[in-house]
């Protein structure tokens, strides 16, 4: 046997009898091993309740609003406990998309043409099984819009249509243009402030199932797109609701934060480089108007941005197209129930870029903010691999809308 291996032997004896005499000594003497973990251990549980698990800020002008999501969407008023081992906003952001599962969903895929020669893909979950809506024509409908460079593969994604599935709704995911591995038709991709892609997608869907209700749903940049649409249209919408997650408000503040340099390091450079990875497989036809040398060389997302989005979309600045894709200047003009869930630690939405004010001038807008929860975050439980705080918001707010959506204005 290797003379290593057997000094490693005697260490680790050596070092379980030291620990179990610390322990022993501890126990029924003034030993101070076991004192300290005890110590440490009630310090951080005192520190955890008091400061980290907390009730989530409630904003809403509405009496009504509240009463109803405190009646039907009971998550909202309750005490959110965030995973104790890692409650940080950037460790949530960082370890979700490893930690949490992926249910299997099986999808059927539609391409639908765009009115300038593009096409768009959907993935459907049509839940045929579906025990409590086996009539297809009026089964409830979400559309879920993911995230900058999200598919309907994202985990956060397969979660909302797992939890939409046992309620016996039917899901819908819109993929933006050049995304989900389809051919781009056109040198066009996508953008937070044009919704135009977003317009036709609703009103193809709504036109296959007019008789069903219809709710829509967006994470990050996809709440940034609904959120713009609902600001656009009002009350001219066949959503009856929404719910945004993680949406980022003011875009000049997002991307100064993510430009801070440990938020560079852990989080802009990787964005960008998946910006760019997103539209290399189309770079044939998008050489056709962009200089794609010059836009592979983007190092922060503010720079991809500018050499490349808002050329586009035909805006005159990289500050004009920031302007117009910040959800926060068309909050006054949503015409619908809306829910957001923001934490504010988001290091992609700072929380003091959230528009608490503007929120309250608007009958229609519930804030739900928390004080831990990251970027898509939200993690809670010893081992957050199942469901997490924002799965929780999205089912119970999607069925309080569905079936007891009526009795918002009558309570």
């Amino acid at each position: 046997r290797p003379a290593g291996a057997m000094d490693w032997q005697v260490l680790t004896r050596e070092l379980s009898l030291y620990l179990e005499s610390q322990v022993r000594v501890g126990l029924f003497g003034s030993g101070v091993g076991l004192s300290l973990v005890l110590g440490f251990g009630v310090a951080y549980a005192c520190y955890y309740l008091s400061s980290i698990a907390k009730k989530p800020q409630l904003v809403a002008s509405n009496d009504r609003f509240c009463r109803f999501l405190e009646e039907y969407c009971p998550v909202v008023t309750e005490t959110y406990y965030p995973t104790i081992w890692c409650w940080e906003g950037r460790v949530q952001t960082l370890l979700r998309p490893f930690i949490t599962s992926r249910p299997q969903v099986q999808y059927r895929n539609e391409l639908i043409k765009t009115a300038d020669g593009g096409q768009i893909s959907l993935d459907w979950f049509d839940n045929n099984d579906s025990l409590y809506y086996p009539d297809a024509s009026t089964r409830p409908t979400v559309l879920l819009l993911p995230g900058l460079t999200g598919t309907s593969k994202e985990s956060y994604i397969l979660h909302m249509i797992h939890q939409s599935e046992t309620l016996g709704y039917r899901c819908v995911v819109f993929n933006n243009r050049g995304i989900a591995g389809e051919d781009l038709l056109t040198p066009r991709t996508y953008c937070a402030a044009n919704t135009e892609d977003l317009e036709a997608v609703i009103y193809h869907v709504h036109s296959l199932h007019p008789s069903a209700p219809f709710m829509a749903a967006g994470v990050s940049m996809g709440g940034m797109l609904l959120l713009n649409y609902l600001g656009k249209t009002g009350r001219d919408t066949p959503l009856m609701a929404a719910a945004i997650f993680s949406a980022g408000w003011n875009v000049f503040e997002s991307v100064e934060s993510l430009e801070k340099p440990l938020n560079w390091l852990l989080f802009n450079y990787y964005l960008t480089t998946c910006l760019q990875s997103s539209i290399s497989r189309h770079r044939q036809m998008l050489e056709k108007l962009f200089d794609m040398d010059l836009v592979m060389k983007a190092r922060t997302v503010r720079e991809f941005d500018k050499q490349f989005t808002s050329v586009m979309f035909g805006y005159r600045t990289i500050d004009d197209y920031y302007e117009d894709a910040s959800p926060c200047r068309k909050l006054k003009s949503v015409g619908i129930p809306v829910l957001c869930l923001n934490s504010v630690d988001d290091v992609f939405s700072p929380g003091h870029a959230i528009p608490v004010e503007t929120a309250k001038q608007n009958a229609n807008i519930a804030l739900v903010l928390t004080s831990c929860g990251g970027h898509i975050g939200f993690l809670e439980g010893i081992w957050p691999r199942k469901c997490t705080y924002m799965d929780r918001v999205f089912k119970q707010f999607v069925q309080a809308m569905f079936e007891h959506g009526n009795k918002i204005f009558s309570m």
